[in-house]
């Protein structure tokens, strides 16, 4: 298993999503990997953020698949820099969210050009800002969606090794609130309060939360006011709300508005700010179908599931690629310092996708 010599290499960087130098150079690392199997390299340049690339290879008639991952991470330099493995786990930031799975895709890759000499008609995009939205890379993405057939995402996979068929979709806003400071001994009832207008709204948006149709509203921060002996002029709400469906999508943006424009306590004014980061990703019948096709090609029985967090395969599935996640390894623990990949799920997943790949090189 030298692959994971490989993965300690990447690992053992720090890959914050803000620390550009660190993201490029574990990009740098991937590329001369990728350049081994004689891919071309595209670079998208950023200036502020991580570059992104695309590994391009040579096409022939036939589907285009298109492999996708990304080399940021959530921990912050000096937050968790481990790297340990015992007989049955690795631990180590981005382990299994998702430079475990960026190994898994590339030994696959090598076992192909080992095997064939060659490669065709499979690029290989990774981004570099997915844990922060992927607010930049989602152009790159959805712009590069239309040029494929099938689309393979190396996020981890589930306890049974589940690949994943359907995220939520996910928006991000912000509610201003005005209304007018005076003191409250003295002047009470010259004021407007935009603390008191903005826990109507929280009343109001909490209620649109739909837990049997996967639906949540979630209000996770409420900023206003100066002190307690002034009436607050001015309150900030940041809301994030997820689901499952379109039209849900469409009844949250709908009673979004409705809201904001709603003035419960008179004289306030508010604005709504925010859009859409990733749009909802649904299983569908096409997906069911090609996987029918995978467990023949495979000879494995392929277990689902859906998925309420969000990933770049959102991005991929709603500009109309038909797209899989859950590629990569199992791993529990992502997002915190105990973050672990089970050893034994990088062979399967390796052999796995080794399968699937030379296939349609055929």
């Amino acid at each position: 298993m030298n692959y994971l010599k490989d993965l300690k290499k990447i690992i053992t960087i720090n890959s914050y999503t803000k620390n550009k130098e660190g993201v490029d150079k574990v990009n740098d690392i991937m590329t001369g990997w990728m350049e081994d199997l004689a891919y071309k390299t595209v670079t998208y340049q950023r200036k502020e953020i991580g570059n992104h690339t695309l590994y391009v290879s040579k096409k022939r008639e036939g589907k285009k698949i298109l492999l996708l991952g990304h080399n940021d991470t959530v921990f912050a330099p000096h937050t968790f820099d481990l790297y340990k493995e015992d007989e049955e786990w690795i631990y180590g930031p981005g382990v299994c969210d998702m430079k475990g799975g960026n190994i898994v895709a590339l030994q696959a890759l090598r076992n192909i050009f080992k095997k064939n000499g060659k490669i065709r008609n499979i690029d290989y995009l990774i981004v570099s800002d997915e844990e922060s939205g992927s607010d930049d890379s989602t152009f790159v993405t959805a712009e590069l969606a239309s040029d494929y057939d099938y689309c393979f995402v190396f996020e981890a996979a589930g306890l049974n090794l589940e690949i994943v068929t359907a995220r939520k979709g996910v928006g991000t806003f912000t509610i201003d609130i005005e209304g007018k400071a005076a003191h409250a001994g003295t002047s009470y009832t010259k004021g407007i309060d935009a603390n008191l207008e903005a826990s109507y709204k929280l009343q109001k948006l909490s209620a649109l939360t739909d837990l049997d149709i996967g639906t949540t509203v979630n209000v996770g921060k409420i900023e206003g006011g100066i002190g307690s002996n002034t009436i607050s002029p001015k309150c900030t709400m940041r809301v994030e709300i997820r689901f499952k469906k379109d039209s849900e999508r469409n009844r949250l943006l709908n009673a979004l508005q409705n809201i904001t424009e709603t003035s419960y306590i008179k004289g306030t004014k508010s604005t709504l700010t925010g859009a859409i980061q990733r749009d909802v990703m649904e299983e569908n019948q096409k997906q069911r179908d090609f996987i029918s096709k995978l467990e023949v090609i495979t000879n494995t029985k392929i277990l689902t599931e859906n998925r309420g967090g969000v990933s770049d395969a959102n991005i991929t599935a709603s500009n109309g690629l038909l797209s899989l996640d859950g590629f990569g390894p199992f791993g529990d623990g992502d997002h915190t310092v105990r973050e672990r990949a089970l050893k034994s799920s990088f062979t399967q997943r390796i052999d796995f996708m080794t399968n699937i790949l030379l296939h349609f090189q055929k």
